[in-house]
């Protein structure tokens, strides 16, 4: 029997710490999980579920307008603000109680309480003390906001899952995944929306025919979307928000969300008393099976900064049982990972950009295709779906894949399989495609691009 009181002490209860605490249990461990707020982290909170939930909301405004191109007559529709705030607090309390069976059938120990460590094998938790042989930090990361003046009357994404009511104008500050997504969602929800971002084009990183193509429907819907547009200072002014712009002129609204961007949540941790490396953005430095620099500290999700998505997550604390319990070293697969951004219309992408694939492998080919879906011939709206394949003309393998349209998360999951695969375009081609879908235009672009 050890002399410690843990064979794992786990920092943080989110997709990580959860999926790798009650892991490392089933497989024979001593295990505590320490969590200062609610199980499941900034996805199940507020993040990845509770967005999803305001996003099929949001679908029903157009979802209602489609239909009379259908023959559906449509008649008066309101809506509720505090009836999707209650539903959706409902479900994330119970998705809270199942992270919480989870962990106590797997026979951890749930701890609440903010953790920190006094020392490299000792975590403090309010008044009591733990020892621990081996100790997991997974604390996610947290929202940023700039040192602007006037900063106090902003709120960030955390804030926007629990407001009292729905504004009737909102600006949104930033170009990352998280402000296009709520520039969509207040949209579709009826409120007048300008989105802000300091860069000529938003979701750096993106392929760019997916950001310009995403950019041009935003506007189409009527969402304000303006570039190279920098807020100077934010004032409130007779009860609305006033953004002074430092282009000139400004905009009123009621709420001003910013989404600029999140960091790791390492602060006040005792990491840099117990000797673990932090990089100069404060995320925790590993190797590549997520040791940290102290042998037995480990570290994994959003804390680290490396790719910043519930299922790496989720995956990188499988490779640490497996590494730690398993006596299978593994360290966790970064490359070709799938993500999904959900826009309106969303984005799907998996594999390397255009430009990534350019600079990778010098001679590529290029496979477009721009057209409007089937349900908008008679829905009348005039929306477009972009696919795009990336192929290396060497091997002949298909290298990126991008999307813009209706149910591109869904559809780019399964083309994530043949990238993975390492399948090339030519069987791509020999793959019949399932008619009529939007999906089989990936297996039926034939002529590359000039």
């Amino acid at each position: 029997m050890s002399d410690f009181d843990f064979d794992l002490f786990t920092i943080g209860a989110g997709s990580a710490g959860v999926r790798a605490s009650r892991m490392a249990a089933a497989a024979g461990a001593r295990v505590a999980v320490a969590e200062e707020r609610d199980l499941g982290g900034t996805c199940v909170n507020v993040g990845c579920i509770p967005k999803k939930l305001f996003v099929y909301a949001a679908h029903f405004r157009e979802e209602f307008e489609d239909a009379a191109g259908f023959g559906w007559s449509v008649g008066e529709r309101r809506f509720d603000w505090s009836t999707l705030l209650s539903n959706k607090d409902r479900e994330i309390a119970r998705l809270n109680g199942v992270y919480a069976k989870l962990l106590d059938d797997a026979g951890a120990t749930r701890i609440e309480g903010r953790a920190r460590l006094l020392d490299p094998h000792t975590v403090v938790v309010g008044e009591r003390r733990f020892t621990a042989d081996t100790i997991l930090i997974a604390t996610g990361g947290w929202p940023s906001l700039p040192e602007v003046e006037g900063i106090e009357h902003a709120i960030s994404s955390n804030e926007a899952f629990h407001l009292s009511e729905l504004p009737r104008r909102a600006i949104i500050v930033g170009g990352g995944y998280i402000a296009v997504e709520f520039a969509g969602i207040f949209h579709g929800l009826g409120v007048d929306v300008t989105q802000l971002y300091r860069g000529p084009l938003f979701l750096r990183g993106f392929d760019d025919d997916v950001r310009t193509g995403l950019a041009r429907e935003m506007r189409k819907k009527g969402i304000d979307l303006r570039f190279d547009s920098n807020v100077k200072r934010i004032a409130k002014r007779d009860g609305r928000i006033v953004a002074e712009l430092a282009e000139g002129g400004s905009v009123e609204a009621d709420l001003i969300l910013y989404a600029t961007g999140r960091h790791p949540l390492t602060l006040d941790l005792g990491l840099e008393e117990a000797g673990v490396e932090l990089n100069p953005k404060g995320a925790i430095v590993v190797d590549e099976f997520s040791r940290t620099s102290v042998d037995h500290i480990w570290a994994l999700g959003d804390v680290t900064d490396r790719i910043n998505l519930t299922p790496v997550a989720i995956a990188e604390a499988m490779a640490f049982v497996k590494t730690v319990y398993g006596g299978a070293p593994t360290s966790p697969d970064h490359e070709d990972v799938a993500s999904a951004v959900f826009s309106q219309p969303p984005i799907g992408a998996v594999g390397l950009t255009e430009a990534e694939a350019r600079e990778r492998y010098g001679e590529i080919d290029v496979y477009r295709s721009q057209f409007r879906p089937l349900k908008h011939t008679l829905s009348g709206r005039d929306e477009q779906t972009l696919m795009k394949l990336i192929v290396d003309r060497a091997s002949d393998r298909v290298v990126g894949c991008h999307m813009v349209g209706p149910d591109a998360g869904e559809i780019i999951q399964g083309v994530a399989i043949a990238l993975k695969c390492r399948a090339t375009k030519a069987q791509f081609d020999a793959t019949i495609g399932i008619h009529p879908t939007a999906a089989e235009e990936f297996v039926t672009m034939r002529e590359p691009v000039g």
